[in-house]
């Protein structure tokens, strides 16, 4: 599947035209192309996401489709490009067919909440008990929930367990160990450690952990803790334990890297594990991302997507679209989303349950009971300050600046209007 940080670094300029206009044009009659009539009792509802890849799409259609018959009507379900559903949602607006359910990366939430086009879950009932703060917090703005997750991700340490053994290197935990342990795996041919230092915003993403284990905060990047974060980065590159074209790598890359045998360390997500697990020859395990010291508790990024229930002048529809939401996040439809998907249930009692029954999954579920939304501090102007922190990478791993020279222009990136 797609990463949550891929599709957001592909969409990350298509969120920067979202403007008011939504608001007027939300709240618009429907035409007889979009949700159909305003008057009556719903039969149908249409539903907008990204997840075009086939079985991903197939997936979701069966349990969307289920979750319309609980709820009495037909799902006519859509798919499009990640890069192509914020103007689609734009478009849509401007023509008076917003979908009846939609679907949103959790960092576009607070942006498209904001332009008063989507509706509070509370108005229909739809319990938000049993989920973390920070999960919840992904689809509220201003004290609203006007998005739910079934599932969520996050980032943490994949390693192959035959290349550790034969190097008696363990897993390293600290970043100390982490230099120490990339510098005793690196070979000919073989990098001890692999991420994604790319120009886009999945480099931000990856680099969100070093960040906030450190003390650091995106909404003051030039600051010694998030210099000591980046300058980890730059010492992995310059003692030649990580390799320069990390700067290219998308988080597929490194992947990629990863399974043949290129590096024996990697920052990576869950939806990774689907395509780790095909290979029998490959013996790997995971562990939370490195921090800065021994006893802390790393601080990662919280990934998914949110479902929420757009304005519309069809009270039945509004209703119909919120129930389907609301049995896309049941116990059982969390279960099975995450094991098709290879992510974590939203809710802490059913993400416990699920790591119990897949060992590989429990690193994922431990860290994003402390993970942290991308808006949560700077709400609409996170895209400002994530071009800020991967194009201060950039600088920094090429050498054109110092850690603390990148992070200062970063800063002057994310303070911009």
């Amino acid at each position: 599947m797609i990463s949550p940080a891929g599709r957001m670094a592909r969409r990350v300029a298509a969120r920067l035209t979202v403007t008011m206009a939504l608001t007027v044009a939300a709240t618009g009659c429907v035409d007889g192309t979009g949700a159909g009539s305003v008057t009556g009792e719903a039969t149908s509802i249409t539903v907008l996401d990204y997840y075009t890849q086939e079985s991903e799409h197939t997936q979701w259609n069966e349990v969307l489709s289920a979750c319309g018959r609980t709820a009495g009507v037909e799902v006519e379900h859509t798919s499009v490009p990640p890069a192509s559903l914020i103007p689609r949602v734009l478009r849509q607006a401007s023509s008076r067919t917003l979908p009846d359910l939609l679907m949103l990366d959790n960092a576009d939430l607070q942006q498209i909440a904001q332009t008063g086009a989507l509706t509070p879950l509370q108005q229909y009932g739809i319990g938000t008990g049993g989920y973390t703060k920070g999960i919840l917090s992904a689809g509220t703005y201003e004290g609203e929930v006007y998005g739910l997750a079934p599932y969520v991700s996050t980032v943490a340490l994949f390693y192959n367990k035959d290349m550790l053994a034969e190097a008696g290197v363990a897993v390293p935990r600290t970043w100390d160990e982490l230099k120490e342990a990339a510098a005793g795996l690196t070979r000919h041919g073989r990098y001890g450690m692999a991420l994604d230092a790319s120009a886009t915003s999945e480099s931000s993403w990856q680099f969100l952990p070093f960040l906030w284990s450190n003390g650091g905060n995106e909404k003051q990047l030039d600051t010694p803790q998030a210099a000591q974060a980046l300058q980890l980065w730059v010492d992995l590159v310059k003692n030649g334990s990580m390799s320069k074209s990390a700067l290219n790598w998308t988080q597929a890359d490194v992947h990629d890297q990863f399974a043949a045998g290129r590096t024996a360390m990697m920052l990576n997500g869950p939806w990774r594990i689907s395509a780790l697990e095909k290979d029998k020859n490959l013996h790997w395990g995971v562990a939370t991302v490195p921090v800065p010291r021994t006893g802390q508790t790393p601080v990662t990024p919280l990934g998914g997507e949110v479902w929420t229930v757009p304005q519309s002048p069809s009270a039945d529809r509004q209703k119909k679209a919120a129930e389907v939401l609301a049995c896309l996040t049941t116990a059982s439809n969390m279960l099975t989303l995450a094991e098709q998907h290879f992510t974590v249930p939203s809710r802490t009692a059913v993400a416990a349950r699920y790591a119990e029954q897949d060992p590989a999954m429990a690193v994922f579920v431990r860290s994003v009971e402390g993970a942290r939304v991308r808006t949560g501090e700077l709400g609409v102007r996170w895209p400002r300050a994530a071009t800020g922190i991967h194009t201060a990478i950039q600088s920094a791993l090429t050498g054109e600046q110092t850690a603390e020279e990148a992070l200062r222009d970063a800063q002057r990136i994310a303070s911009s209007d």
